[in-house]
């Protein structure tokens, strides 16, 4: 055995997996008089029609069969490439895929606990799906008080059913009303009351027509963060924007170019004097990886020494002096970990993305002894389990012991 395949992984802390919702999310978790106007599921077929060049999927027509969502205006199934854990390559496409097509790790407490164990993961801060990265579906509704009490009653269910069933392992993940600061601040404490220490905001909130981080709207919600010591997790496409080169580029173009509204709010963030005045912040950019970072810390820094560009009353101090408030989730960047101490290799946390295309699982010990040699031991052991369980502040709660765990297949 070769020193590649041999190399001891600690256990992994992942940021960035995903929850696919059982359908009885709202139906048990709302309160009474909205369950009805809640989002539930229905079963019915889907027809397909092509927009510039891409496939959409409708619900109804007499195609094959899937679920869908159905909440006020909106109609929408899951996407396979969204949970396609388990499944051959060979069999991903673009469209549709019901609940009983998926693993049952995918929206199940028990089962993602399994398939944690074959993973070599210890525990897992997980992302919505059907409200979208940071609860943008519940924005764009017209009611919101349903939307309210839908935001509210998904925390429930993520705080006391799909966390607290799994003994520390599945560390819960907020979202917050965007549509209103004061309530997403109140959100927030409410939810750190209970021991929740994350809460998902947008990468790009202005792309959602909401204020920008510039405009000094959002700082009740950044104060709450800041006080109860909540760190802010931003995943690429929060901005319901992608960038790409051109409208008739391939989608395997975009695929690439995802980063980019990373490297955009990390710019955002780094220039806008909000790291500055809540130095308790902390904040993590999630599947946008972490090799652009050394070039954009270089820049901003290079930036703010030319007194052209007003940067000093805001920013006392070169913007790369708050990067140990910042913290980069990457799943397989070599670049970037050669790069590492330009980073701050404190800063750096490993992602597994069950159950999407981009996940490692059940391979991430090899993905990480693919890249291991890059650190020693103490670097190793940061980047795939201390850092991030700082940041989730891991210690403050009784955790299962990870020496207690099965050795994973």
């Amino acid at each position: 055995m070769t020193e590649h395949e041999s190399r001891d992984v600690p256990w992994i802390v992942s940021v960035d997996d995903h929850v696919i919702e059982p359908p009885h999310v709202w139906e048990t978790w709302l309160p009474e008089r909205f369950r009805a106007r809640g989002p539930r599921v229905v079963r019915d077929a889907y027809s397909v029609e092509w927009v510039d060049g891409n496939q959409v999927f409708r619900k109804g027509g007499d195609g094959p069969t899937t679920d869908w969502w159905v909440y006020e205006d909106l109609e929408w199934s899951h996407q396979m490439l969204n949970a396609c854990a388990g499944f051959d390559e060979s069999a991903w496409w673009m469209g549709p895929i019901a609940f009983e097509e998926m693993r049952e790790g995918c929206y199940d407490v028990t089962a993602r606990l399994a398939d944690m164990d074959r993973n070599h993961v210890e525990a897992s801060l997980c992302f919505p799906t059907f409200p979208r990265f940071c609860g943008q579906v519940f924005m764009e509704r017209a009611d919101k008080d349903l939307a309210l009490a839908c935001v509210r009653a998904y925390n429930d269910w993520m705080v006391e059913e799909w966390a607290g069933e799994s003994g520390g392992r599945l560390v819960p993940l907020c979202i917050v009303p965007l549509w209103d600061a004061q309530l997403a601040a109140a959100e927030v404490r409410r939810n750190a009351a209970r021991g929740v220490g994350a809460v998902a905001f947008s990468e790009l909130p202005g792309k959602l027509g909401l204020p920008t981080i510039h405009s000094g709207a959002w700082e009740p919600f950044f104060a709450a963060c800041d006080e109860t010591g909540t760190a802010i997790f931003m995943h690429i496409g929060s901005g319901s924007h992608w960038l790409t080169s051109s409208p008739d580029a391939p989608p395997a173009v975009t695929g690439t170019l995802v980063f980019l509204t990373s490297v955009m709010a990390l710019t955002d963030w780094l220039l806008s004097g909000i790291l500055v005045r809540h130095s308790n912040l902390r904040i993590c950019f999630a599947e946008g990886q972490i090799g652009w970072i050394p070039y954009v810390l270089e820049r901003a820094d290079g930036i703010w020494a030319k007194q052209v560009w007003g940067l000093r009353d805001r920013l006392p101090e070169p913007p790369s002096r708050s990067m140990h408030q910042v913290y980069g989730a990457f799943f397989d960047d070599r670049a970037g970990l050669l790069a590492r101490d330009a980073i701050g290799v404190d800063q750096l946390v490993f992602e597994t993305d069950y159950p999407h295309q981009d996940s490692t699982w059940p391979n991430s010990v090899d993905t990480i002894r693919s890249f291991a040699s890059l650190l020693d031991d103490d670097e190793l052991a940061k980047v795939v389990h201390d850092n991030a369980s700082r940041l989730l502040r891991l210690g403050e709660s009784p955790r299962r012991d990870p020496s207690r765990l099965p050795a994973p297949d």
